[in-house]
């Protein structure tokens, strides 16, 4: 088998890990990380190992679904206490980096006030020297700027902590994400290699593109064993789908959650890839439906279910560029989605609003993102308008229709959309939720819960539409689809707020002759 020409099987997935936990941005790029470390995770295993069944029967409540509980049986609670160790012995540097954040925000709240802050630099915890700024705004508001790329260079940054973990899927929910870290386990073939690591990229291409046992086991120094587990992996034959690929026309594949593939025969086009590895149950397009090469990636936002980690990774090597909307620069919770993808060895193109990037036969223009970010100032958001086989495409992910007008600036800049693509989780989590472990001082619960990572309700996404004047609209499935549930851990019933609200906006659209649907799974479009 070792010179055997063999591809990698359909139904193997990926998990890339951060010290154990699923890698998703804020547990890469290294401020959040650290800050994430320090402030959730580490408190989060400690919580773990005092009462590992309280953890496990909260992980399997469906009231408490999304819930920070780690679900790892009380048998294995000493591996998880020598995780919590090792983080606490090798990351230390990370740990002492993320209190002085805290201790230099506090310096700054204290000391700040409208007068010289040189005096400041000196007061600083040593860990922060030479990596962050201070600077009022022009409302004498003290704030702490990050030096995001000379961070990537320092003993912050440590690619030690990244792996790969490579198993089959099951059909079983994996656990929570954001809260259950993934021990060793005989069925599982662990690569310790960081994410931007060669191997990686000739592995993934397998699915594609055959290739031999010995050359994958050269490229990712394997030993053994863990070319004995990577063989079951493999097969003699692809798995690919014919119809990957268009001879004529264009072509638009909804693959799931907030995921399109538009498609003409000279170009392809993914935005937020969030695929799934395997279609055993349920009907939906996987990564054999991808086409071989896609031109451009485009990015909306750092959100763990539109940068999704195991899905990006498998696609380095056929990607021509990853675009992805500008940071505000140096601001604790918005990192650089480019530097980050850069650091892990992808193409990046970085735009702000109303920049183009051309593709054979087409062009993407990134357009303003509204709201959905708990009123953080967070400016690494971007929808798109995607221009192919002479359709106008508004791609609007999790934007708001908080304030109409915007979406009249995008149209009398670009024109009319013949679709548009648009999300209504319309009563998301609060605040505390995903950008706690960022909070140096904290808040109420009445005041995290007053925001919420919410997109459009019916009245927004309405608003939208008639400033867009859009033919066709389509609502994105709100985590509903199960094998997508380790990432979006939510529940939905007929009743829910979010489904009544979609159906409130698809009568507004049929009382006015718009197309309109609410996506799940799968769903094709072509002219």
């Amino acid at each position: 088998m070792a010179d055997q020409s063999l591809f990698l099987r359909s139904n193997v997935i990926v998990e890339p890990l951060v010290d154990r936990f699923v890698a998703w941005p804020y547990t890469i790029a290294p401020v959040p990380a650290a800050m994430n470390l320090e402030f959730l995770q580490v408190p989060l295993l400690e919580s773990y190992l005092q009462s590992p069944q309280v953890h496990v029967a909260a992980s399997n409540n469906p009231d408490l679904r999304g819930g920070y509980f780690i679900n790892i049986a009380e048998e294995r609670a000493d591996e998880v206490r020598d995780l919590l160790a090792s983080i606490k012995r090798d990351r230390a540097d990370m740990l002492r980096f993320a209190e002085a954040i805290a201790a230099g925000q506090e310096l700054l709240r204290a000391n700040a006030t409208g007068f010289d802050l040189t005096p400041l630099y000196p007061k600083l915890p040593p860990e922060l020297g030479g990596l962050v700024e201070l600077a009022y705004d022009t409302d004498n508001q003290a704030q702490m700027r990050f030096m995001e790329p000379v961070i990537y260079t320092s003993n912050v940054y440590q690619e030690s902590r990244q792996s790969v973990q490579l198993s089959f899927e099951t059909g079983i929910e994996r656990p929570f994400v954001l809260s259950t870290p993934r021990l060793t386990s005989p069925d599982v073939l662990e690569l310790d290699i960081p994410f931007r690591h060669p191997g990686l990229e000739e592995l993934f291409k397998t699915r594609i593109r055959p290739t031999t046992l010995s050359h994958l086991r050269d490229v990712l120094e394997l030993n053994d064993a863990q070319a004995g587990q990577l063989a079951g992996m493999l097969s003699e034959a692809p798995s690919l789908a014919e119809d990957r690929h268009i001879a004529e026309g264009g072509r638009i594949r909804y693959f799931g959650h907030a995921c399109l593939v538009l498609q003409t025969p000279q170009a392809a086009i993914v935005s937020d890839p969030f695929i799934s590895a395997d279609s055993s149950t349920g009907d939906r397009y996987t990564l054999d439906d991808l086409p071989d090469f896609i031109d451009l990636v485009v990015i909306t936002h750092a959100h763990q279910d539109h940068i999704v980690m195991e899905t990006l990774l498998q696609l380095r090597g056929r990607v021509g560029a990853v675009v992805l909307p500008r940071s505000s620069r140096g601001n604790l919770a918005d990192p650089s989605m480019a530097l980050m993808l850069k650091h892990q060895g992808f193409p990046v193109i970085e735009v702000d609003d109303f920049d183009e990037v051309e593709f054979p036969g087409g062009k993407v223009t990134a357009t303003p993102f509204l709201g959905e970010h708990c009123d953080l100032d967070i400016r690494g958001k971007s929808t798109y308008w995607a221009e192919l086989a002479g359709k106008k495409v508004f791609i609007g992910a999790d934007s708001s229709g908080i304030d109409p007008m915007l979406y009249r600036h995008i149209k009398q800049h670009l024109g009319t959309a013949d679709m548009a693509f648009l999300g209504m989780e319309c009563d998301g989590a609060p605040l505390t939720w995903l950008y706690q472990a960022l909070l140096t001082v904290p808040v109420t619960k009445k005041m995290s819960n007053s925001r919420k990572l919410s997109g459009s309700n019916a009245e927004q996404a309405a608003a939208i539409m008639t400033e867009l004047g859009a033919k066709e609209a389509y609502i994105y499935a709100m985590g509903e689809e199960p094998w997508l549930g380790h990432i979006m851990a939510t529940t939905y019933h007929e009743d829910t707020y979010q489904l009544k609200q979609v159906q409130e906006f698809l009568t507004w659209c049929k009382d006015r002759d718009i197309k309109a649907g609410h996506l799940y799974g799968q769903q094709e479009w072509r002219w």
